[in-house]
């Protein structure tokens, strides 16, 4: 026989049903829903929603902290952004994108894109004026303040901000897949979904367990990369840190090289200066 949920239930002699152990129903949610599958699923939204967020939020937040006014044009649409009621964003989602693969995309993408563009504002205006001052002495020209002094000395505090966003919005997973389209796997939100409606509250409470245990994994793993990169903030040994160091000289160097050769060849047409 089966209940409600779609488990099947055994039963003893006298008819009175058996009671499931956790490892019995853990069992049945990895095989009945397809839970691999489906976590899979949700990690590649989240991703591709996540990363939109950050390439489209990250160059906008560096010019926001660069620039007073367009700091002042996207102030009052990142304070929109970050207190729109996320219910309310479901339905406009579904409203632009329709429910297919796209919209739960977006929905990650808008509801991440104005924390990201804010967190990466504040970042680089936190820089200390000593340090843009120092360069604009030493002849540095504005784009070579930004991309030499203003990035690098705010990104230890983007890469911190976008490993605690990047949990936030693993919350947002269960409103991003709401609704199911066709054969497509639902995700975990999916499964949530599916099983409040049905009364099923165990298979409620084992996929709950799932998502904080990936999420703290996957921020584990970014905080490693956090202190690797930048071990002058976080305390780490540096192993990012020298191998992304070593790539920039390698490609300096590429670059010189090639500009010396550029500049040292003779033009034609114009009698060569060397004796």
């Amino acid at each position: 026989m089966s209940s409600g949920g779609g488990e099947s239930v055994e039963y003893t002699e006298e008819g009175d049903p058996i009671p499931r152990t956790w490892a019995q129903r853990w069992t049945d949610v990895w095989s009945e829903e397809a839970l691999p599958r489906n976590l899979f699923v949700s990690l590649r939204r989240l991703l591709l929603g996540f990363g939109l967020a950050a390439v489209v939020g990250i160059p906008l937040g560096v010019l926001c902290g660069c620039y007073s006014r367009i700091h002042a044009f996207f102030l009052p649409l990142s304070i929109f952004g970050r207190n729109i009621p996320l219910a309310a964003l479901v339905g406009l989602t579904f409203a632009l994108f329709g429910i297919a693969e796209f919209q739960k995309v977006m929905f990650i993408f808008l509801a991440c894109v104005a924390f990201v563009l804010s967190d990466t504002a504040q970042a680089v205006r936190a820089v200390g004026s000593q340090y843009v001052d120092t360069a604009f002495t030493l002849g540095a020209r504005s784009w070579q303040v930004i991309f030499k002094v203003l990035i690098p000395l705010a990104l230890p505090s983007v890469f911190n901000s976008l490993r605690l966003l990047f949990g936030l919005a693993f919350g947002y997973i269960m409103l991003a897949e709401t609704i199911k389209f066709g054969n497509e796997a639902g995700g975990l939100g999916s499964i949530i979904n599916v099983a409040m409606k049905r009364n099923n509250r165990e298979k409620v409470l084992l996929v709950l367990l799932i998502i904080p245990v990936v999420a703290l994994a996957i921020d584990r793993a970014l905080y490693w990369v956090q202190r690797e990169l930048f071990p002058h903030e976080f305390g780490g040994r540096g192993l990012l840190n020298r191998c992304v160091r070593a790539t920039l000289h390698a490609a300096e160097d590429l670059k010189h090289l090639l500009f010396h050769r550029a500049a040292a060849s003779p033009v034609p047409g114009i009698p060569s200066t060397k004796p």
